[in-house]
């Protein structure tokens, strides 16, 4: 039995007495075959009450011996990496610390135990109370120390990195197999994102690495929180406080870490998971300005940084995947940024070569963007669906972006429309019919389309100024011969968008659309039976099966960010933009639905033949009745 005479001011009795040698002779008996003291020191760490003194002499003790801790010993070092350190006084966390450096040091085979032990710091602890049996409540630790322990945490991971260069190649699988559960709650997301973030500044080799698994757990949530879903929560809740009733109706009763009855707040999000991914929303918006901003100024190497770590995992996740809301707008604000320099030389090529034409000296991450997806729109070696894709993200970041100036709105047409025209020489020179496939022109299709866009929100910065000038560059696009062509591009997209282009481009005459449209309209047959069999039913309103990425944003504590960059749709000031009475049927509340965000579903979809109806529902983007007004 010893006693220890270490005297600690301003605590609690310490429980210094301990049973057992020390640790140097219980390993001496260990390796002889006696586990007596071993078993006991084994407990003796485990007990709850244990003190912090008693913790400081065993970890003092470890560390003199180092060396012996070999994976023969591994149920020990388990033992010790479950000590509760984090919540100890400070000369215990230090302590510890230079426990675990000198661990990973002499023995890394315990490395990613480590490295687990820490990383499960990374959430609060769940409190349970119970009573007779049964758990009353199960909720988060509101420790109002908790970010002393994440500091610690963290201090933890620079000195193991500091001892072991190699710490970040285990690291990543680990941070990505202890992310939390998307449907755990708010608070614990939020400090899981946080510390992976902060994690990222000081190991800034595994950043691209972390937003790749932050962002891959966040687009579950954005594709299970679908617009109409948000919507019809936020209406409900509406309708509720505008009636008084205090009972909230829960949207998704299974959904984990429910929280108690308390006043709704006005600005979180009515859906679930949607309020869940408003605050992960808010938080990688915010480290996105953090890094960017230093003092009010933009830095621009660590911009340009995150930009090509932020672009890396667009292209491996958010591109591919279909129908996501909200994502999609980490990259647009961060192209929002401007960097004040002059534009690289290596860079004089596509996008920046128009750009140049037009006198601009600055070059903008906007622009970047907009050349990347060009590059994949135009190259056949990519797939059909990721080139219509990024024509999609293409059409609709000219269109909603209101940081991105006219000259770069100009040079982006002057890449699409000889593009389309190369494609329609193409067709044209091979003789026949070419014939109105979307298997077959995906790309060209989308990509008139995302031509069409542009003009119905953009025409107006484009005739500002100078409405003479800005007529004859409309009418130096030939227009006229794209919706003319053998694959008629207005058959396919959207009746919504078509007609809008219809009435802007009439308006000025520059191209008249009706003829076709109702053409169009008359070959167009209302219902239609599926090939599978059963009842009749109606034709596909969206074959393309066309995503808008930046339709109006819904979330709205991340949305104060957004709003200021975002281009809402402008209700023409005179009256003569008006729709033509005959235009397809259904289509002028489609087109009141896409000045709102929506982009119209058809109930079925098109198969290999404009012909051919399969019984699969299509993917768009759904409507949006609240939030804003577009």
């Amino acid at each position: 039995m010893e006693i220890t005479d270490r005297d600690f001011l301003n605590t609690p009795p310490l429980k210094t007495v301990r049973f057992g040698g020390s640790v140097v002779e219980t390993l001496a008996k260990y390796k002889q075959g006696d586990l007596s003291d071993y078993e006991l020191l084994k407990h003796q760490l485990a007990d709850p009450d244990i003190k912090d003194a008693q913790i400081i002499t065993w970890l003092q003790e470890f560390r003199n011996c180092i060396a012996q801790l070999t994976k023969d010993h591994e149920q020990l070092i388990h033992t010790l990496l479950r000590l509760p350190w984090v919540d100890r006084s400070q000369a215990v966390a230090e302590e510890y610390m230079a426990f675990l450096s000198n661990l990973v040091s002499a023995q890394t085979v315990f490395l990613c135990a480590c490295l687990q032990m820490i990383v499960q710091y990374f959430t609060p602890k769940r409190i349970t109370i119970s009573e007779g049996g049964v758990d009353l409540s199960d909720t988060d630790d509101e420790d109002e120390y908790l970010p002393k322990h994440f500091n610690r945490c963290h201090q933890a991971l620079q000195l193991i990195t500091r001892y072991v260069p190699s710490t970040s190649h285990f690291l990543v699988p680990i941070l990505q197999a202890k992310f939390p559960f998307v449907k755990k709650s708010s608070r614990t997301l939020e400090c899981y994102v946080h510390n992976l973030l902060k994690l990222s500044v000081y190991i800034p080799t595994i950043r691209r690495d972390v937003l790749e698994i932050i962002i891959g757990q966040m687009l579950k949530l954005d594709v299970s929180a679908s617009r109409s879903d948000i919507e019809e929560a936020e209406e409900k809740m509406a309708q509720s406080q505008m009636s008084g009733d205090s009972t909230e109706e829960a949207v998704f009763d299974m959904d984990e870490d429910l929280q108690t009855h308390e006043p709704p707040n006005l600005e979180s999000m009515s859906h679930p998971v949607a309020d869940r991914l408003d605050s992960l929303m808010a938080i990688l918006l915010a480290y996105i300005k953090d890094v960017c901003l230093a003092n009010g100024c933009l830095h621009t190497d660590r911009t340009k940084d995150l930009y090509r770590d932020l672009l890396d995992v667009f292209d491996k996740l958010i591109l591919p995947t279909h129908a996501s809301c909200h994502i999609q707008y980490l990259i647009f604000y961060l192209c929002s940024f401007r960097l004040v320099s002059l534009l690289p030389l290596f860079f004089l090529m596509s996008v920046a070569v128009l750009i140049l034409n037009y006198n601009c000296v600055f070059k903008a991450l906007s622009e970047a963007f907009l050349d990347h997806l060009w590059k994949i729109l135009q190259s056949p070696s990519q797939p059909a669906v990721l080139r219509q894709a990024a024509a999609g993200y293409m059409g609709s970041f000219l269109a909603r972006a209101n940081f991105i100036p006219v000259p770069t709105v100009r040079a982006c047409l002057d890449l699409l429309i000889p593009w389309i025209h190369r494609y329609i020489d193409s067709q044209d020179s091979k003789g026949g019919q070419a014939c109105c496939d979307i298997s077959l022109h995906g790309p060209f299709y989308t990509a008139c389309q995302a031509v069409f866009y542009t003009i119905i929100f953009r025409h107006g910065a484009i005739l500002a100024g100078d409405m003479k000038k800005g007529l004859e560059y409309l009418q130096s696009l030939n227009l006229e011969r794209v919706v003319m062509c053998q694959m008629n591009p207005l058959k396919v997209c959207l009746p919504a968008v078509t007609n809008l282009f219809a009435a802007i481009t009439r308006k000025y005459q520059v191209v008249f659309c009706y003829t076709i449209i109702e053409r169009n309209n008359r070959h167009l047959l209302p219902m239609v039976h599926s090939s599978t069999g059963g009842d009749s039913v109606s034709a596909n309103t969206n074959p393309l099966d066309s995503f808008f990425p930046f339709d109006p944003y819904l979330l709205k504590r991340s949305g104060e960010l957004i709003e200021p960059l975002y281009q809402v749709w402008e209700e023409p000031a005179d009256s003569e933009l008006v729709v033509p009475k005959r235009v397809p049927q259904g289509s002028k509340e489609d087109e009141l639905d896409f000045l709102g965000g929506e982009t119209p579903q058809g109930d079925e979809m098109v198969g290999m033949t404009p012909n051919s109806f399969e019984s699969n529902p299509s993917i768009g983007s759904p409507p949006v009745y609240f939030q804003r007004q577009c």
